[in-house]
């Protein structure tokens, strides 16, 4: 009998188009310790498998605790020793009046935008929200938040009519949008770094799009992630999925950009459909300037909500696996792992593999997407439990990675995809804009 796992695993790569490669789909040796009533580990397993095996690696060698480890990296992540807070105290689940929320404010402006659409001032600690949510409705309080620009959403329900209208459309969604040469790879051992010589774009933050495009990099590619300069991003987050990529603060609107699109094959995308539409790097308009790009796109809600931004926590809630996850039937809880993050993100490594191959061997541009809501719908369609699985006994340290990064001493999970580890991280913002 197929397990769940396989069964994703040979879906995606039907709508890889490899599916010919797939004669024998592999199965799991073990479990993946991601103990949830909903499939995680399987998904997890399978994102996993789906990059490892379009980058020509054995998939025989796929560890499930290594998995489980490199799902849950932000626990074990420590700098010079200490592990940094990553959760902000403006994050998280809240009761109103006639039932719950969940909010969004790891970044400073975002949890300034939250107190804003409260009403209160830039003293307001957790407690001082907690009093005035539980004063609001749901509604109200989601709808004030937002209109001050921050995030919020209601924890939900799941609703499987919109889940099953969802799972009718691809979970990675692959376009040709137009045609161009044909573009060959240019690595010469497959085996070893199949990627070699491939420039990526990267474009995105938070760890679905990062988790992408490390194991790019992985892979032999050359990434160089771009980031606005007024936007910083927390040291410990960049340190945990900026493996083997530069990183430099450029200005999407300057000279200098363009030159970088001018001279990439891959572009990866993770900011709102809207806000890259505004600056002229929507996939359509990328591909039009430069029409032998692969463009990977990421949004959290679809390209339906272009102007929505969100994060997989606010998904979670939103999608019904909040309440799904509940740890005692009234409360909300929380998926083992930030998983529909790095599913994704293993998916768009998985598809963007497929693709340079693919461009290699019949030209084209090619759009490849997918979303953290459209992951969610896979999800909540998979085989489920009446109950989460008791917590695993994992040891995780010989699934950790040792570096040194600009003097801090960095320990974080070792690469999922088998085969190779992961080159150190470069501090945020510390390499040129050039290739």
């Amino acid at each position: 009998m197929t397990s769940p796992a396989s069964a994703l695993l040979g879906r995606i790569f039907t709508e890889l188009g490899l599916a010919s490669r797939m004669v024998d789909i592999p199965t799991p040796a073990s479990s993946v310790p991601l103990p949830s009533r909903l499939a995680t580990g399987d998904l997890a397993w399978a994102s996993v498998g789906a990059a490892t095996l379009t980058a020509h690696r054995d998939a025989a060698s796929i560890d499930s605790d290594r998995i489980a480890t490199a799902y849950r990296s932000d626990r074990f992540l420590t700098l010079d020793g200490a592990a940094p807070s990553v959760w902000s105290p403006f994050s998280g689940f809240w009761r109103t009046a006639d039932g719950w929320i969940r909010t969004h404010g790891n970044y400073p402006h975002h949890a300034a935008r939250l107190r804003a659409g409260l009403r209160l001032d830039d003293t307001a600690d957790a407690s001082t929200v907690t009093d005035a949510l539980a004063a609001m409705t749901a509604t109200d309080a989601v709808t004030a938040i937002g209109a001050s620009g921050g995030l919020a959403v209601h924890v939900s329900p799941e609703r499987p009519e919109v889940d099953a209208a969802l799972r009718e459309t691809p979970l990675i969604e692959i376009r040709r949008l137009g045609d161009a040469p044909r573009s060959p790879a240019r690595t010469a051992s497959i085996a070893a770094a199949p990627l070699a010589g491939i420039r990526v774009l990267d474009l995105t933050r938070v760890i679905a799009g990062p988790v992408g495009t490390r194991t790019l990099a992985l892979l032999g590619a050359d990434v160089l992630r771009i980031d606005p300069p007024e936007l910083a991003e927390p040291e410990w987050q960049h340190l945990d999925t900026g493996h083997g990529k530069r990183s430099a603060r450029l200005d999407a609107r300057s000279p200098e950009f363009s030159e970088l699109l001018s001279r990439a094959d891959v572009v990866v995308l993770g900011y709102r459909p809207a806000s890259l539409a505004r600056l002229g790097l929507s996939p359509a308009a990328l591909i039009e300037r430069h029409p032998d790009l692969i463009v990977a796109q990421l949004s959290a809600w679809g390209i339906d909500h272009p102007d929505r931004a969100g994060f997989d926590s606010l998904v979670q809630a939103e999608s019904g696996i909040a309440l799904i996850e509940s740890p005692d039937g009234e409360g909300p809880g929380a998926l083992p792992a930030q998983a529909l993050d790095h599913s994704a993100g293993y998916l768009l490594a998985a598809a963007i593999s497929a693709l340079v191959e693919r461009r290699a061997a019949e030209g084209g541009s090619w759009l490849v997407r997918t979303s953290l809501r459209r992951v969610a719908a896979e999800l909540l369609g998979m085989p489920r439990r009446a109950e989460a699985a008791s917590e695993p006994d994992v040891d995780p340290s010989p699934h950790l990675q040792r570096f040194d990064v600009d003097g801090v001493e960095l320990i974080t999970a070792r690469s999922a995809v088998p085969g190779g580890d992961f080159a150190a991280p470069h501090p945020w913002g510390s390499d040129q804009p050039a290739w």
